[in-house]
């Protein structure tokens, strides 16, 4: 019995190498993108922000929104209900962003006069936004809301849009977010380009850091490999003659997912999804326990529907780690001579190699999260660390996943019937 456990083991171990490798390469990734040359490729794009609630800091969320550095850009919000929460929130904000931005294009006017200068001038905070709306979607009967909302937001686009961006509501993007994300489209044979999300923390715990740690992996999946990268729907960019052309809004039509079913879309359209590292976008809050696992199992059911190949790696995966690594800490309490050294080094270099990982995965974030800086040094332990426990959770969540199609995702419950067939079983309202 005792060479079954080193057969596998050996197997994990290679795994852990390669995941290693991986972790090196996606730190040289992140530091030859940021080393690249940027273009001026920045074309009026619309940003869509979907919001149901409010999120935690909502209000320096679409802040973050409102001040990016680029020239000519509009912004849509749409809710499914007009009584919504964030709609009193987002009409604040909007009343206080005009009459802001009047008041800095009065003064601004001003100075321009005296100084004679206009063409010589930074285009203004007033002049780079174009445009803000809120749309009433209503309510979604057979997509999830999201998609429904997503829907009707396009057909609202400026006419002279050229580039669609999505954006989640708890995310906060940096002010060269848009920039950046917008940048890569320049290239015409590029399908899309996508950020991801890092969980940063309030106040912290375990619950926070755990679901971090289990996002993190997700994170560095993503790289140099336009074929094997995602769609993240927090931060992705079309061009508006590919979105038509590939007629996602159609596609879109009873889909629980945005970006799983807009990555499958460009998957079978053969074009490439480009990754961002510098939009790697934080999201700030905490999370208890019962969140972690709503949020994690969440995701690997929608997994199981969407991409059923990489369900099938997730749950191969959690099992061989799980059973190498965490048997293999019980035997030590057992075994003894040649035994508990063999073991003794497999296990250690299995945790050597996890942490290396985990290590190079954390300061390629610190590259472009360099606002956070003091809370992401203070990931430093859960990142080394509890990464051995993640694989234990992804193995609850894919368990549960081959059980059930139900999730429940901002109050409302949905059952994922196939990719392109979605039930509302229940709503807050």
């Amino acid at each position: 019995m005792i060479f079954v456990y080193y057969f596998f083991a050996l197997i994990q171990t290679f795994f852990a190498y390669k995941s290693l490798r991986g972790g090196i390469e996606y730190l040289q990734f992140f530091k030859k993108e940021l080393g690249k040359t940027k273009s001026e490729y920045t074309p009026f794009a619309t940003i869509f922000v979907p919001c149901r609630g409010i999120d935690i800091d909502l209000q320096a969320n679409l802040e973050a929104i409102f001040i990016q550095d680029y020239p000519n850009f509009e912004v849509i919000f749409v809710v499914d209900d007009k009584n919504d929460p964030a709609v009193s929130v987002i009409n604040e904000f909007i009343h206080r962003r005009v009459a802001e931005t009047q008041s800095k294009k009065r003064k601004k006017d001003f100075e321009t006069i005296q100084n004679n200068s206009q063409k010589y001038l930074k285009p203004l905070a007033s002049q780079r936004l174009c445009g803000k709306k809120l749309l009433i979607a209503g309510k979604a009967m057979t997509s999830g809301q999201k998609v429904h909302n997503l829907r009707k937001a396009v057909l609202e686009a400026d006419e002279k849009s050229e580039v669609f961006v999505f954006v989640d509501s708890d995310a906060r993007p940096n002010e060269n977010w848009l920039r950046n994300l917008v940048e890569p489209l320049a290239d015409k044979s590029v399908g899309c380009a996508t950020g991801y999300r890092w969980f940063i923390q309030q106040s912290g715990g375990i619950a926070t850091h755990l679901r971090s740690v289990w996002n993190a992996s997700i994170a560095s999946t993503l790289g140099e490999n336009t074929k094997g990268n995602f769609c993240w729907g927090g931060s992705t960019a079309i061009r508006r003659e590919v979105f038509e052309k590939l007629n996602v809004r159609e596609k879109w039509k009873g889909t629980l997912s945005d970006d799983f079913a807009l990555t499958n879309i460009l998957k079978e359209a053969e074009m490439p999804i480009k990754f961002v590292p510098s939009c790697l976008t934080a999201t700030v809050e905490d999370c208890t326990f019962k969140e972690l696992l709503e949020f994690t199992t969440r995701q690997m059911k929608i997994t199981r529907v969407y991409s059923p190949t990489h369900f099938k790696v997730s749950v191969i995966g959690s099992i061989l780690f799980t059973f190498t690594f965490w048997t293999g800490i019980v035997l030590l309490v057992f075994a003894t001579g040649i035994h508990f050294w063999l073991i003794l080094f497999l296990t250690s270099i299995m945790f050597i190699f996890g942490i290396g990982k985990a290590w190079l995965r954390l300061n390629a974030v610190k590259l472009i999260l360099s606002d956070y800086k003091n809370e992401l040094n203070k990931q430093f332990l859960p990142q080394i660390l509890l990464w051995t426990i993640t694989p234990i959770l992804y193995l609850y969540n894919n368990i549960s996943a081959m059980f059930s199609r139900k999730i429940i995702w901002r109050g409302i419950e949905y059952k994922l019937e196939s990719a392109s067939k979605t039930f509302i079983e229940k709503t807050d309202g």
